[in-house]
């Protein structure tokens, strides 16, 4: 069920030139905010807060809230009521509206280590989603795909899977394994189910990155946030580093494109294990680009 709370003291998001700084979207301070998500249909901005078991929106001056009993990480957008949620335990149909829960197929259930981590929709109708030690046990993760009623385990063991995103053409998704600051980058066949063995993309050094959720826009470069070191960088298809953009909180967890003209960047942020956060810490933000999103493709149940 979803909780309205009142006015919070959150800076809008700048409409003006295309690129400012970043402005906080909600002042919510999440443990670990992660899974940012722009619903196409509904215009309308969703993210988690993995450790407190919860669902948030914000519209206007409305943020609404929505608690589980379990971890929660990801989602996609199935209809204009409806998300795909990644939860601890299974993939969850969730229904925005009645606060309806179905589950649709167990995910690691009976493995109380893990829980659920980055996720996102791929262009075929599929659902990727990758699962780690509650506690970042090395190797306790792995990635898997949802697409039309199979849930696959595709590639274990990783430690953190991030970086889920997806090349506008198709052609290729992109993963991270984030404590070796690795990238890869793996071709996908006209279902979208991984074709041959990933590839390398970027390993990066660990004084500058620390790769954890990413987006791709419409010209193809990787936009991808960095746990600690309070920045998204935006890689071309080549690799090659254009630039970056440095936030207020240290602890980048995720970015999204949204907005009417999905030229808005939504970060998430997270404060959990800080000896002394700030205000800063664990908001979610928000900065207008010179750059275009993808729209988010829908999860086909």
């Amino acid at each position: 069920m979803g909780f309205r709370h009142g006015r919070a003291d959150a800076k809008p998001c700048g409409t003006g030139a295309l690129v400012n700084a970043p402005a906080i979207f909600d002042d919510t301070r999440c443990a670990l905010g992660e899974g940012p998500l722009w619903h196409p249909g509904r215009g309308q901005f969703f993210w988690f807060d993995i450790n407190a078991h919860r669902l948030y929106t914000r519209t206007g001056e409305d943020r609404q809230m929505w608690q589980f009993d379990e971890h929660v990480s990801a989602a996609g957008w199935v209809d204009d009521d409806r998300l795909l949620v990644a939860s601890e335990t299974a993939l969850i149909d969730f229904n925005l509206e009645t606060g309806k829960r179905r589950t649709i197929c167990d995910l690691e259930a009976k493995n109380p280590v893990t829980r659920s981590n980055d996720g996102r929709a791929d262009p075929f109708g599929g659902f990727w989603i990758g699962t780690m030690g509650k506690n970042k046990e090395p190797g306790a993760g792995a990635i898997y795909r949802y697409f039309r009623g199979e849930l696959r385990r595709l590639f274990a063991p990783w430690s953190i899977p991030n970086a889920m995103c997806f090349a506008p053409d198709g052609a290729f998704a992109y993963l991270a394994d984030t404590p070796t600051g690795r990238i890869w980058r793996q071709s996908l066949d006209d279902e979208g189910w991984p074709k041959g063995e990933p590839e390398r993309f970027l390993d990066l050094p660990a004084d500058r990155y620390r790769p954890d959720g990413a987006v791709v826009d419409t010209g193809g470069n990787m936009w991808c946030a960095h746990y600690g070191h309070g920045k998204v960088t935006v890689f071309s298809p080549a690799g090659e580093e254009l630039q970056h953009y440095d936030f207020p909180a240290i602890r980048t967890t995720c970015p999204a494109f949204g907005g009417s003209d999905l030229q808005m960047l939504y970060v998430t942020t997270a404060r959990l294990e800080m000896n002394d956060p700030t205000g800063q810490d664990g908001c979610t933000y928000c900065l207008r680009v010179d750059a275009k999103g993808q729209e988010e493709h829908r999860v086909i149940l």
